[in-house]
C-alpha cells in the first residue's frame, strides 16, 4: 500500500449514565480506539475532541429527534494542532455536556448516536495539516446509547 494508505477503522464507543434528572448535565463520553500498529492522527472537528461546535449527534426522546440548539462553526483549513494522536492500541476520549445542546429538559426515554464519520484521519503526522480538499473521511461504527430522564 502507497503513503496515501487510510486505516481501515478506528473502535468508537459512548456512554452516558443510565439516568439522569431533569435540570441536571448530561454528560456524554466519547472514546476512540486505535487497533493498528501505527499512530493516527484524527481531526477533531465535528467530534467531541472540540467540544460542541457542530451537530454531530443525533439526539431523540421517544423516538422524536431533538434539534441541536449549539453554535455552527465555518472554517477554512485546518492547523496541526486540530489533530488528535492517537498511539498504536491506546484510547483517546473527551467528555461533552450534551444539554448544553440538545434540550434534555423534558422527562423520556433518550437515544443519543455519533453521526458516523470523522472528517479527516491520517496516518503520517508529517503530512499534516491537510487542506479541505485533501480530507480523508472514516466513517466509524459508534453505538448508540441510552439515558432516561426523570421528574425530581
Amino acid at each position: 500500500m502507497g503513503q496515501q494508505e487510510t486505516p481501515r477503522s478506528l473502535t468508537c464507543s459512548l456512554s452516558v449514565a443510565p439516568r439522569f434528572k431533569v435540570g441536571e448535565p448530561v454528560m456524554l463520553r466519547f472514546q476512540l480506539t486505535n487497533p493498528t500498529a501505527r499512530p493516527l492522527f484524527v481531526l477533531d472537528w465535528h467530534t467531541p475532541f472540540e467540544g460542541l461546535l457542530n451537530n454531530f449527534l443525533q439526539v431523540t426522546r421517544d423516538g422524536v429527534d431533538i434539534p441541536y440548539q449549539g453554535p455552527m462553526l465555518k472554517r477554512g483549513d485546518p492547523t496541526a494542532e486540530d489533530y488528535v494522536s492517537i498511539a498504536p492500541g491506546a484510547s483517546a476520549d473527551a467528555t461533552v455536556e450534551a444539554s448544553l445542546a440538545y434540550d434534555f429538559t423534558q422527562p423520556g426515554h433518550y437515544r443519543i448516536a455519533f453521526r458516523n464519520e470523522l472528517l479527516d484521519v491520517a496516518t503520517k503526522q508529517a503530512e499534516l495539516p491537510h487542506t479541505r480538499d485533501g480530507f480523508r473521511a472514516m466513517p466509524v461504527q459508534c453505538p448508540a446509547v441510552e439515558t432516561t430522564i426523570v421528574t425530581p
